[in-house]
């Protein structure tokens, strides 16, 4: 698999599109409060993936989501006010390693299954299961690469799909 290359900004200023990253206590209702100072301010979150990190007691959240990036600003200095979150930032446009994985069910008679492998194997896409009448596959990457073969495979019939949500790390000495 292919490292995605750093994100630049134009990209996300196009698409508008912020990845945030909160590092927070691990508690129980966390993850309600956080969700709320979106819902009040009418901002969807498009991806959410919460893992434990490296600092016991603590998590690490981070989301996708799109809209108006001054009333994005202003959540953001309200996730920071937060009793449970320790910090909060948006990594739009910073230097980061991103990436997602995705898990891909297709319904694949004997015509399509070897063009859907040689589509898989140019995104190096891996056959996690291969049934007589399906393939699941697995990849990972950036979301514009997860994007191009999710369309690609949708010719040939995808029955399920499961994404992660992007995770990303600071590049370098910055904080994520």
């Amino acid at each position: 698999m292919a490292a995605p290359a750093l994100r630049p900004m134009p990209a996300s200023e196009k698409t508008g599109i912020h990845t945030i990253s909160l590092f927070v206590h691990d508690r129980p209702g966390v993850l309600v409060r956080v969700a709320l100072v979106f819902a009040r301010r009418g901002y969807n979150i498009e991806s959410l993936v919460v893992s434990p990190s490296a600092a016991g007691g603590f998590s690490r959240m981070t989301m996708t989501c799109s809209g108006d990036p001054a009333t994005l600003d202003q959540i953001i200095r309200q996730l920071a006010k937060l009793v449970d979150v320790v910090s909060a930032i948006d990594h739009t446009g910073d230097q980061s390693y991103e990436t997602e994985i995705a898990l891909i069910k297709l319904d694949v008679q004997d015509d399509d299954r070897t063009q859907v492998l040689q589509v898989a194997e140019h995104f190096n896409a891996k056959v996690v299961d291969y049934a007589q009448t399906s393939i699941v596959l697995r990849v990972y990457g950036g979301s514009e690469k997860l994007d191009a073969l999710i369309n690609l495979l949708r010719a040939y019939g995808i029955s399920e799909l499961v994404r992660s949500g992007k995770i990303l790390m600071a590049r370098g000495g910055s904080e994520t």
